[in-house]
């Protein structure tokens, strides 16, 4: 699984942004969500700034006004946005058409009743769809949906792979013959609180799709 991409999300501490960053991981997620429990202050987001170029700093935004994600970007200088609410593939195609380095993630929460052809208007504004467990509270529930359902997925967008995902699925991800599944996106389930990350559990982690 050495091709797969890893994102860990939900980062807002000094010292454990510093220690998960040491372990390399392509993207590190910012939720900008003030009702998530990882909800990085402004404050604190400074922090942004000084995760290594070579990782993908995301921010995390549910429903937020345009204007103020665009401002996020470029204050923080976002590699990528991850929409995580009701987002409508207008608002995508803008934002992306506003940045010419930004990705843009679209997530969607997805249960047995998700009706995959909605997601045909967002392909033209979006590099990477992101699938999550269908929660009340946009993600970050630690539970994982059925991810036989994603047969019914038809577009050729690459996408992350998100929900509950932990150590004890390996081999089922392993196992996963999809070239559309681009990256995976850890977060509840490596944690010792909200926000502060089980650095040894990442590592092990990564140690582990690397041998699968």
């Amino acid at each position: 699984m050495k091709h797969l991409k890893l994102k860990v999300c939900g980062m807002k501490f000094a010292s454990n942004i510093a220690a998960v960053a040491d372990l390399a991981p392509d993207y590190l997620g910012f939720i900008f969500y003030e009702k998530s429990p990882r909800f990085i202050s402004d404050v604190s987001a400074e922090l942004i700034k000084y995760v290594p170029a070579e990782i993908k700093t995301v921010g995390v935004f549910v429903d937020e006004d345009l204007l103020k994600v665009k401002e996020k970007v470029n204050l923080l200088n976002l590699k990528a946005v991850q929409l995580h609410g009701k987002e409508s593939p207008a608002y995508c195609i803008e934002l992306k058409a506003s940045f010419s380095h930004l990705e843009v993630i679209k997530a969607f929460g997805i249960d047995e009743n998700f009706d995959f052809s909605i997601l045909d208007e967002y392909v033209n504004g979006v590099d990477y769809f992101l699938f999550d467990t269908k929660t009340a509270t946009h993600g970050g529930s630690g539970k994982t949906f059925s991810w036989q359902i994603l047969t019914k997925y038809t577009l050729a967008k690459p996408y992350f792979l998100s929900g509950g995902i932990d150590l004890e699925q390996i081999i089922a991800i392993a196992e996963i013959e999809d070239a559309r599944l681009y990256a995976l996106d850890i977060n509840s389930r490596f944690e010792t609180a909200p926000g502060l990350k089980d650095v040894a559990r990442i590592e092990k982690f990564i140690a582990e799709l690397i041998e699968n």
